[in-house]
């Protein structure tokens, strides 16, 4: 009789470990997260740290992560995650295309992918839902900025993000117009792959060829940060009411503050916060919508407040 009931006693403990968390093994829920590495800019760090946060073993989670700007890379890891029989993997990839197959194979297996951050080129039964910015919202709304300026020419340097990526298509393609219609001139449109260093070395470039430039539309934070530093160096004047006005993207508390003091012009909004909204929709098995677009704006320098900073601003 002892047996029996010790035998029913261990079944019973064994369904309870089972049905908890989901019906995972062991209680917890498997995560494969791509993302880029946290050393790209200020976003990705305030991302990857969002991320970590909430995907975190005391919530119940077994995450496993990979960083890369490259998208083969970032695939390979996709294929060893499913390898490894996660339950969900959440993606914000390097790249928009090229991800049909790896999708496809993670469908079969039965796991569920979240985008994040970012969109890619597939089909929408490949993922469960996009938790993203709008970021061809994101490079209008800068342009509409720049073009509500009134300056009697605009003579641009274009500094962009990693080629292909969701961001770096957004935010390009509302200048791209400008510069095709005739209304903006393009003195250089080149990748600096969000690298501060190689921003600086584009705008060293063109000061150093003479040509005549007023605008810098650096596609994140941290290039146009190195924009400036070449700035200084030159002796040229940028910000509110100088030579050169100074565009970035995503809204670090450092950029804002740049703004405020009136050394840069314009900052658009990234918002890197998507984890809650993800695990929510894991949690309920409730998916509200193929597509979650983040709020984001985009700030004046003549207008922003310290509230602003605090409220919007990334990082210390």
């Amino acid at each position: 009789m002892k047996k029996i009931i010790a035998g029913v006693v261990a079944l019973v403990a064994a369904a309870c470990l089972f049905v908890s968390c989901g019906g995972k093994k062991g209680g917890q829920i498997k995560v494969g997260i791509i993302n880029n590495p946290p050393s790209e800019s200020g976003y990705r760090a305030a991302n990857v740290k969002d991320m970590e946060t909430v995907f975190s073993a005391e919530k119940g989670y077994k995450v496993s992560t990979f960083y890369s700007l490259k998208n083969d890379e970032q695939l390979n890891a996709a294929s060893q995650f499913i390898t490894e029989g996660v339950d969900y993997i959440l993606l914000s990839a390097a790249a928009t295309d090229g991800w049909d197959a790896v999708l496809k194979n993670a469908k079969k297996a039965g796991i569920k992918v979240f985008l994040f951050d970012r969109m890619i080129n597939t089909s929408e039964d490949l993922y469960e839902a996009a938790v993203v910015s709008d970021m061809s919202n994101q490079g209008t709304t800068a342009v509409n900025w720049l073009k509500a300026q009134n300056l009697k020419e605009y003579n641009v340097i274009h500094i962009q993000g990693a080629m292909g990526s969701d961001a770096q298509i957004g935010r390009t393609a509302a200048l791209d117009k400008e510069f095709a219609a005739g209304t903006m001139k393009k003195i250089v449109q080149q990748t600096a792959t969000w690298d501060e260093a190689e921003a600086k070395k584009i705008v060293e470039a063109v000061i150093n060829s003479g040509e005549k430039f007023n605008v810098i539309y650096a596609e994140n934070d941290g290039m146009a940060k190195g924009a400036v530093a070449a700035l200084d160096e030159a002796g040229i004047t940028h910000g509110v009411g100088k030579d050169v006005i100074v565009m970035g993207f995503d809204c670090n508390k450092w950029a804002l503050r740049e703004l405020k003091a009136g050394n840069w012009n314009y900052d658009g909004q990234c918002s890197p916060f998507q984890a809650e909204v993800i695990e929510r929709m894991i949690k309920s098995g409730n998916v509200p919508s193929k597509k979650v677009i983040s709020e984001e704006k985009g700030f004046d320098a003549t207008k922003i407040t310290d509230g602003d900073i605090e409220i919007y601003g990334l990082g210390d």
